[in-house]
């Protein structure tokens, strides 16, 4: 058994938008993994770059010219001196010579083909016999934003997320339950609805914030009933995409409100008691980490997510941590790079006593991967949404982990909820 690369090779494929992605594949002497990277539509200003200037047609050159080279005889189990390599090769501190979404494909299908060496599944690989925990689903139910058009709310997702289900399969399926019942009162509330889906396959409708809020909050009321667990209602404000710096006020330009900093705490806080919010992510803009504390010391029992904030950056999660600011991570291991990055951000946030949240990105691809991250990294949550195909490949990928687990398996702990 060997796992010294042997070839790396990249090609253009396609995301869940249509959108032109990267896709890598590594071989070694003795197994194979190949990923592909997403890309996010409202996006966090400290993130990497993407690609380089020419697109995705040179990320696929600087592979076959730059990466490749420097990687075929490196050894695929020595995960940190491949990303580190990646690093060397760019050597700029947000990828703009090869792309973040290039150095993504290229560590993540790594860390694939040395799992496969050995023959483990990546989650086994990566998180070892401790890795047995199965994330909470966290999924969209309607969108908003700059995930949908025309009347819609400008809040930018809708989420459901299922507590203390006893199995994964469980929790998934009451997502999909609620997803279910807020389409038909959506039906019956306009009888002109479209049955339109964003690209996470959440509702498309013409309704307000509030309006949108009560639908969910009836829908997760009588799931959760039916199921026996409870179902939680969250949103994702995308505070970033609303925020107008000339004017200092968020615009919500559907609603035909603007409201300043203090205005926006108070409509925050006045949801999450309403409405019993279990998660808010990005509730201000991506720099007003003021307002975070804030926001983070003024409620109890709720999540407060950064997103946009931190961007997967420890850097960034270390000022907000000394200040206070959120109680929980987004980590999308594309908005930094690497999974040893990554990783890095995750253990500085349990350390500071946040919650991660592995994520998937709007433009996805049936791409598996973050399923078996969340497990290896003891994420408790996975926002992944509830139906779409990209959506659907991560979810039904937990389901198989989870059987593969057999009686090991159990569904994560997490606080603030």
């Amino acid at each position: 058994m060997s796992t010294v690369i042997e070839d790396v090779i990249a090609r253009k494929v396609f995301n869940s938008r249509g959108q032109e992605t990267i896709e890598v594949d590594v071989l070694t002497a003795s197994g194979f993994g190949r990923a592909s990277a997403p890309a996010g539509e409202s996006r966090g200003k400290a993130e990497v770059v993407y690609y380089p200037q020419g697109g995705v047609d040179e990320a696929v050159k600087k592979v076959e010219e730059l990466i490749a080279p420097e990687l075929v005889g490196l050894n695929a189990d020595f995960q940190e001196e491949v990303d580190k390599t990646l690093h060397e090769i760019d050597n700029t501190s947000d990828f703009r010579i090869i792309g973040g979404n290039t150095a993504f494909a290229v560590s993540l299908a790594n860390a694939e083909a040395a799992a496969n060496s050995y023959g483990l599944p990546l989650f086994q690989y990566l998180g070892g016999y401790a890795a047995h925990e199965l994330p909470h689903p966290l999924g969209n139910i309607i969108s908003g934003g700059k995930h949908a058009s025309g009347k819609s709310p400008d809040i930018q997702e809708f989420l459901v997320l299922p507590q203390d289900a006893e199995s994964f399969l469980e929790a998934a399926s009451a997502n999909v339950k609620v997803h279910q019942r807020v389409r038909e009162t959506l039906e019956k509330k306009d009888k002109l609805f479209s049955k339109g889906k964003s690209d996470e396959g959440a509702w498309t409708a013409k309704v307000t914030n509030i309006e949108a809020l009560e639908i969910l909050a009836d829908a997760c009321e009588e799931v959760s009933s039916e199921v026996g667990f409870k179902c939680s209602v969250g949103v994702d404000i995308a505070a970033s995409s609303l925020w107008k710096t000339k004017k200092k006020k968020y615009i919500y330009q559907n609603e035909g409100k603007e409201r300043g900093s203090g205005e926006q705490l108070e409509f925050i806080k006045q949801l999450i008691e309403k409405y019993h919010l279990a998660y808010v992510e990005d509730p201000f803009h991506e720099e007003d980490y003021e307002s975070f504390a804030e926001l983070t010391k003024k409620t109890k029992n709720c999540l407060i997510c950064g997103d946009d904030l931190f961007v997967t950056n420890s850097e960034r999660l270390n000022h907000g941590a000394k200040m206070g600011a959120a109680n929980a991570i987004i980590i999308k291991v594309n908005q930094v790079g690497t999974l040893t990055d990554a990783l890095e951000t995750i253990e500085n946030a349990k350390k500071a006593g946040y919650v991660p949240v592995m994520s998937h990105r709007s433009g996805d691809t049936c791409d598996w991967h973050i399923a078996h991250l969340a497990v290896a990294f003891k994420c408790p949550i996975i926002k992944t949404g509830v139906v779409e195909g990209a959506r659907i490949a991560k979810i039904n990928e937990l389901v198989r982990i989870e059987e593969f687990l057999e009686d090991r398996a159990k569904m994560a702990e997490f606080k603030n909820v």
